[in-house]
């Protein structure tokens, strides 16, 4: 299987008005910069996206949202976006936030084939409203129910032609998990090799779980904050 597509507009072949996605990174690391920008290019919209956080205003996931791409937000913390806070305040944005361990969990879950499972996590605040609640050694706990994906769009620093991913440092974030749970997985990477170049003990991803894949060009890797003295 031929799993190397030229470019991101090759990679989201398929991907329609409505879909559910999951995009990586955490703040702006390792977010899919090239997909993201071919995502607001097409403007397919009626998105519900699942991802840690809705980026900046101006950048990544921050512009699908300033064009109205976005129906639903699943996500974990929204506080660097004005943009997002008036579209939820005002109704447009439908949101769903979730404690971050949950939607790490639900995730993994979704990935590993995992319905649904207890956590204690959010017993007894807005977050447990219309949720099951059992107890466990004592403890009150709330069903949460596994996430997957129509498409799961990962960025890697290194790849190769069979899929397999290697995340750089903290850009692992969300990104490993998420590919293990969309119906079709594109990952853009940074360096794509040919098979056989990566160290089988260094991959985080292998590839059986990956369907495109292809090498990303000009990434801006912006700083979310900057702070100097």
């Amino acid at each position: 299987m031929n799993k190397v597509v030229k470019n991101a507009a090759e990679a989201i072949i398929g991907l329609k008005d409505g879909m559910t996605l999951m995009i990586g990174g955490f703040g702006l690391s390792g977010i899919p910069e090239n997909t993201l920008k071919e995502l607001a290019r097409i403007k397919v919209k009626n998105l519900i996206c699942i991802s840690n956080n809705a980026g900046v205003d101006d950048f990544g996931l921050g512009v699908l949202l300033r064009d109205k791409q976005l129906k639903k937000m699943i996500a974990s913390y929204v506080g660097e976006n004005k943009e997002f806070e008036r579209q939820f305040l005002s109704g447009e944005l439908d949101v769903d936030l979730v404690p971050q361990g949950t939607l790490a969990e639900r995730i993994r879950a979704g990935g590993a084939g995992i319905p649904a499972f207890y956590v204690p996590a959010g017993y007894g605040t807005e977050v447990a409203k219309g949720k099951e609640v059992r107890e466990f050694n004592g403890k009150m706990h709330l069903l949460e129910y596994g996430l997957t994906a129509d498409f799961a769009i990962v960025k890697a620093k290194y790849g190769d032609a069979s899929g397999n991913l290697i995340f750089n440092n903290t850009a692992n974030n969300f990104n490993n998990m998420m590919a293990t749970a969309g119906k079709i997985t594109i990952a853009e990477v940074e360096e794509l090799v040919p098979v056989g170049e990566l160290n089988p003990n260094h991959i985080h991803t292998p590839g059986i779980f990956v369907q495109r894949i292809f090498q990303g060009v000009d990434y801006e890797k912006r700083i979310e904050f900057e702070t100097t003295r």
